[in-house]
């Protein structure tokens, strides 16, 4: 009977390794900042009225102007959706009873920008419109963004350097990679982006609807912070004590 080639990574089924043929079991960490690639605002437009139909069309109206002016900015908008509408009663107290004394609603707007030059006057000119509140803007990376891979081809580099140090201490090297995993890779996100708003503003009564020479405000990109962390096993060549 003749003896087969020893396979390090064959062994495998032992979960901590043989003398032969040990396993090193590591972390690989990566944190990289990255200029954001989008911004988002909110535009909240209010109406008031005495009665329903007058705050509903002051909304209507409001709402549409609001909408005209993002959508002049074009290809800088990469997304622009109504959220939440409301429209609700003010009741004031009146003997035993109650009555109505305004009509308020609201609408919710989101936009998305790519470019950050017109998101600066952009904000401004919302902020000059009548009962308009702008909040904003949150920067993010894409979901699709390159970044996310660049930093996870980092982690995975420095994974390996990391175990191969461990290993030269030991006088041995790496011979196989046995797993390579995201932490708790069944609902874990290792991939996190960090990051924040900058302005909120809330409008003045304006005497005009839109204000034309609003000054463009000056924004500065905060860029976003994303790590990655993953886990690596390996098996090593036989140490030399």
């Amino acid at each position: 009977m003749t003896d087969e080639p020893r396979n390090p990574a064959a062994n495998h089924s032992a979960p901590y390794g043989t003398p032969q043929a040990p396993r090193l079991a590591v972390q690989g960490e990566a944190s990289l900042e990255f200029d954001p690639e989008i911004a988002h605002i909110g535009i909240t437009v209010s109406a008031r009225g005495t009665d329903r139909r007058t705050a509903l069309e002051d909304l209507t109206r409001r709402n549409a102007l609001a909408l005209d002016l993002v959508k002049t900015y074009g290809d800088a908008v990469e997304k622009l959706e109504t959220g939440a509408f409301s429209i609700s009663p003010e009741l004031t107290r009146h003997g035993r009873s109650d009555r109505i004394r305004a009509y308020h609603g609201r609408v919710h707007i989101t936009a998305v920008l790519t470019d950050f030059t017109a998101l600066g006057e952009l904000t401004t000119r919302l902020a000059d419109l009548e009962l308009t509140q702008v909040d904003g803007p949150w920067w993010s990376m894409r979901p699709d963004s390159p970044a996310y891979g660049e930093v996870r081809r980092q982690a995975v580099r420095e994974a390996v350097k990391r175990a191969r140090e461990y290993a030269q201490a030991l006088g041995a090297d790496l011979a196989a990679l046995v797993e390579l995993a995201d932490p708790g890779a069944e609902d874990a996100h290792p991939v996190r982006v960090g990051f924040a708003g900058g302005f909120a503003g809330r409008t003045r009564a304006a005497t005009a609807e839109m204000a034309e020479d609003a000054p463009a405000l000056d924004l500065e990109p905060q860029r976003q912070t994303i790590h990655a962390l993953v886990n690596a096993r390996f098996i090593m060549t036989p140490p030399q004590l």
